[in-house]
């Protein structure tokens, strides 16, 4: 997958594509239809007013979060896509810099592990899974997240309080 990224302040300086893209390689290790090398993804790092703007504007939630998923292939697309041909948009994820880093000190844990779990968390969205469809789907997406974040050794944010 091809992944698109652009960072704004207030996020700090460091390798947040390297991190995208290992992120990118373990969702598509436990979500399959992610590996396809005709997606493309953007990824917007930015501040909790951004993400405030565009959940209310998207949502209809007055309030920032930590990231938003957006897709633009639904899921029997996704599915039914070659292997070969043109790149597609699977869609468009945000991260919110200030909650990101408020919930990351919360836990005790690296604001680079959080963010790669959201990241992960924010291409098994655009994949069009729904952790709040059902308790049975949001239990899966958990455990798809857990594999993906063991694969970057990332401890499983569910059992561990983070």
């Amino acid at each position: 997958m091809e992944l698109a990224i652009d960072i704004e302040a207030p996020w700090p300086a460091g390798d947040w594509q390297a991190l995208a893209d290992r992120a990118a390689a373990a969702a598509a290790a436990v979500a399959p239809e992610l590996a396809n090398p005709r997606l493309a993804a953007s990824l917007l790092f930015t501040c909790d007013a951004e993400i405030h703007a565009l959940n209310r504007q998207w949502r209809d939630k007055d309030r920032p979060t930590n990231v938003l998923s957006f897709p633009m292939l639904g899921r029997p697309a996704l599915l039914a896509l070659a292997l070969d041909g043109p790149p597609e948009l699977l869609g468009d994820i945000a991260l919110a810099h200030e909650t990101c880093a408020r919930e990351a000190a919360a836990r005790g844990i690296a604001l680079a592990d959080h963010a790669a779990h959201l990241i992960v968390h924010g291409l098994l969205h655009l994949a069009g899974h729904d952790h709040d469809r059902s308790s049975d789907e949001a239990e899966r997406m958990e455990a798809m997240e857990t594999m993906a974040l063991a694969r970057l050794g990332i401890a499983d944010p569910y059992r561990s309080g983070a």
